[in-house]
């Protein structure tokens, strides 16, 4: 395939080729400025070896003249009786995008060109995209017929200190989340960022305590998976030594009784997954304090502008008066495939409308379940 203005453009559906584009791609990576660790090669090319089927793989690229890559869309078939492209990561990752050099803007019309060629009459479904991403301008420079849709609610704070974070609640709860910290440093509960080769075990230990924090209130099943662990022991590890992730483990009289895995790049971190042995409610420690307080220590100090709380609206979350930003649905098709990209657009309106009216009335729960699912593998959203 080729494009014009010296670019010329890849398909990429061999899982061995896509891991051998490990180093270009986190140079890439490293000049997107909106990407987020989702996009790292480690994350979705460890998800693909986890979650990928044979046959599926359907990675766009961009080169100019010489060779270098110079924007990324990894993309993949997706299950179902609707012709889609979808992209990597699922469910279990809450930003997805695509990757664009920041210094070459010629480089998104000869993606989404390239994507529209990859596509061959399927509907494009990109889910979870945070405004300001790069798929944007893809969605900018479409020739076809496309649609936005609203996805995911996010929730977000300013990347300051503990003490800002504190002013933006009344001054009464603000009082007593003070008083909970000087509890945790009473008890003498110490943070410790994990590094190198004590990352793997540190995971395991993690998984261990998410599943000992949610023992009979309905644990996320994919977070039991063995899959999952495996996912997350090999992208992790090599995320933490470039600096876009973080392990931490909370220890009290010498023992690990929580531990936390934060995401990080440039602009933002977001916590994606923690665990607490139960020990801690019963003496009444405030888990989420305290992991906040070390996030937002560990984010502001990296000089990023926004802590996300990633996707959900939990009631916890809401103590912190945090900024709601509505991750968006960017469909995309050819000009001769239009009505799929109707159908397709119907089924998620139809999807959503359920959702809402299921939290009102019964029978429209029982008309969620037997709807399409929304995504090709299926996972509660992370943290659950």
């Amino acid at each position: 395939m080729t494009s014009g203005r010296k670019l010329r453009t890849e398909l990429c559906r061999d899982a061995e080729d896509f891991g051998r584009l490990a180093a270009e791609w986190t140079a890439l990576y490293g000049r997107c400025s909106s990407a987020t660790p989702f996009q790292s090669h480690s994350w979705l090319h460890s998800w693909w070896l986890s979650y990928g089927r044979p046959g599926a793989l359907r990675v766009v690229l961009v080169r100019d003249g010489d060779g270098a890559l110079l924007a990324a869309a990894p993309l993949m078939r997706a299950r179902g009786p609707l012709p889609v492209l979808t992209q990597l990561g699922g469910a279990i990752t809450d930003f997805t995008d695509v990757l664009l050099d920041d210094e070459r803007p010629e480089a998104a019309a000869a993606l989404a060109g390239a994507v529209a060629r990859a596509a061959r009459g399927a509907v494009v479904d990109l889910r979870e995209v945070r405004p300001g991403a790069a798929a944007e301008r893809v969605f900018a420079h479409w020739r076809g017929p496309r649609r936005r849709l609203p996805d995911s609610l996010c929730l977000e704070l300013p990347a300051v200190p503990m003490e800002g974070l504190l002013e933006r609640i009344p001054s009464g709860k603000a009082q007593r989340v003070r008083a909970k910290l000087r509890k945790l440093d009473a008890l003498g509960i110490d943070a410790h960022v994990v590094t190198g080769p004590d990352v793997p075990a540190a995971l395991d230990r993690l998984l261990t305590l998410h599943q000992l924090q949610w023992r009979g209130r309905g644990v996320t099943a994919e977070h039991t998976s063995e899959r999952f662990a495996q996912h997350l022991t090999r992208a992790v590890r090599p995320m933490v030594e470039r600096g876009d992730a973080m392990v931490t483990e909370f220890r009290l009289g010498g023992d690990v009784v929580a531990a936390d895995l934060t995401l990080m790049s440039p602009r933002l971190a977001g916590g994606y997954l923690y665990g607490a042995d139960p020990v801690l409610r019963e003496r009444k420690v405030d888990v989420a304090a305290m992991l906040l307080r070390h996030g937002a220590r560990e984010t502001s100090a990296g000089g990023r502008a926004t802590l996300s709380m990633l996707r959900g609206s939990e009631p916890y979350k809401q103590h912190w008066r945090p900024e709601p930003v509505r991750n968006r649905r960017l469909l995309l098709t050819g000009r001769g495939t239009a009505p799929l990209l109707w159908l397709h657009a119907g089924a998620a309106d139809a999807r959503r409308w359920a959702a809402r009216q299921a939290r009102e009335r019964a029978w429209a729960g029982r008309l969620l379940a037997r709807l399409p699912s929304r995504a090709p593998a299926p996972t509660p959203t992370p943290g659950g």
